[in-house]
């Protein structure tokens, strides 16, 4: 597996697999190569097909340092469905060099003509079977495991923790409309004042919900959040860890670590499935960032590895089939709102996890759940996989 460095990460939105992904590409292929006078970038699969609504072509252009072309095309020959060629021309037009880019999910890049150093296996283990029979074998914990394969990943972590921490805040202050055809106003900071007077219980779900919109409507905005592990899935994780440091004032140090153990859980996903929404469908999402947010919260409950795994399991096994089917193309709707209750079932598969363990022991492992997800993401049609071809996207075309 990666290095869970490279499934946290800063970036701006909307979309971590449509901006941040090129983003890093185009800067990449800048360093690599200089600066050119003109270049070509012509987008494929979803990229192509919702890449104005997530403004692929704007970052692109803004990241390269020449005149850009930016052509969205569908006749792709690659293996991967997400990707693009990038292009740089002299002065005389002449092509000089070309990439072959793939987005891969969560910002995450692979270069057919350049290997990068991000894809280097740091975690050897292939599945938390193996990852638990080295504890176990070695008396050790997860913790030991994750910090000891990455030195300095916890100063890393409480960066991020800072960086989901401001996203939620940003949010919570401002107001106004979204950008895009869907003029759709912000609800955080209305959602955070209604939840001042009403009962307890509904206090802390809606809360959770406000904080979610909060990072949500910052993606949407194009700001910058923390991959977790995309930007159309960050509010899950970031409301969690901002009602944890806010709400329930658990240290960052204890936040840091929880953020470490859900990444496992996250890598072990990206690593097996997929976290894409153009390859799995919003079960490689939502999906997966409720997953790493029930195991990050059984975690700070002090629940043992097996009852985590079980945490994890729930949140997964519960949003297989999830489709992926944003409106006009935007990260907004459904989205925004799947993550708002996303957060709540975190939460929930953590404390189902904590008391159904005493019951009896759990039958589905999380390895099967993940290889149960990228087989149903297979089966997903292609126009509910980030295409905005059909699902919720196609009837709201229709109603509008």
């Amino acid at each position: 597996m990666q290095g869970i460095r490279e499934l946290y990460k800063m970036g701006r939105g909307p979309s971590s697999s449509h901006t941040l992904a090129p983003e890093r590409a185009c800067r990449l292929f800048t360093e690599v190569f200089g600066a050119y006078p003109y270049y070509r970038a012509e987008l494929f699969g979803s990229l192509s097909l919702t890449g104005k609504g997530h403004h692929t072509d704007t970052i692109i252009k803004e990241t390269l340092p020449g005149e850009c072309e930016v052509f969205f095309s569908l006749d792709w020959d690659e293996s991967f469905p997400n990707g693009f060629y990038l292009q740089a021309f002299d002065e005389n037009h002449q092509e000089t060099h070309r990439w072959t880019v793939f987005s891969v999910g969560g910002g995450t890049i692979e270069i057919k003509e350049y290997p990068l150093s991000i894809q280097d296996e740091i975690y050897h283990e292939k599945s938390l079977t193996e990852i638990k029979e080295l504890l176990r074998s070695e008396n050790i914990t997860v913790l030991d495991y994750l910090y000891g394969h990455e030195p300095g990943l916890k100063d890393y972590l409480l960066e991020m923790l800072d960086g989901m921490t401001a996203c939620v805040e940003n949010g919570l202050k401002s107001e106004g409309v979204l950008p895009g055809r869907l003029n759709m106003q912000r609800s955080a900071a209305k959602l955070y004042h209604e939840s001042m007077d009403i009962s307890v219980a509904e206090r802390k779900e809606l809360r959770l919900m406000s904080y979610t919109h909060a990072a949500g409507e910052e993606y949407a905005a194009g700001h910058a959040c923390i991959t977790a592990p995309t930007l159309g899935a960050c509010g899950v994780m970031s409301a969690l860890m901002y009602y944890c440091l806010h709400d329930l004032s658990v240290e960052k140090e204890r936040l840091a670590d929880a953020l470490a153990v859900g990444g496992l859980f996250g890598n072990l996903i990206k690593q097996n499935a997929t976290i894409s929404g153009a390859v799995g469908g919003c079960q490689a999402e939502v999906g997966a960032a409720v997953s790493m947010a029930a195991a990050s919260y059984a975690f700070l409950m002090n629940l043992n590895i097996d009852q985590i795994e079980y945490a994890a399991e729930i949140g997964m096994e519960h949003h297989l089939g999830l489709t992926c089917d944003p409106v006009m193309g935007y990260v907004m709707i459904p989205c925004i709102e799947r993550n708002a209750v996303g957060v709540l079932r975190a939460i929930d598969a953590a404390v189902l996890a904590k008391y159904m363990s005493r019951v009896r022991r759990h039958l589905v492992s999380f390895d099967m759940v993940v290889e149960t997800m990228n087989e149903t993401g297979k089966q997903i049609p292609i126009e509910l996989k980030e295409t905005a071809e059909g699902g919720l996207a196609r009837e709201f075309m229709h109603e509008h």
